[in-house]
């Protein structure tokens, strides 16, 4: 059941989709544009090439709880 959630998820993803899990956090596509860099081990100029990467907001409902609001001892 694991891996049709994350499937679905990926597959929306792929389509440049938002996925908002409620409670949890949404997943959204961003585009990251080509830039420079440089290498740390020889201080090297170097090119780093556009990329789509996948990107994690939590909800403030998660972010309330990691952060002790909302937890009882």
């Amino acid at each position: 059941m694991i891996e049709a959630v994350l499937t679905s998820i990926t597959d929306a993803l792929l389509k440049k989709e938002k996925v908002d899990l409620r409670g949890f956090g949404s997943f959204q596509v961003s585009d990251k544009k080509e830039r420079q860099g440089r290498n740390p081990q020889t201080g090297e100029t170097i090119t780093i090439a556009a990329r789509s990467v996948a990107v994690c907001k939590p909800s403030k409902e998660l972010a309330g709880r990691l952060n002790g609001a909302g937890l009882k001892a």
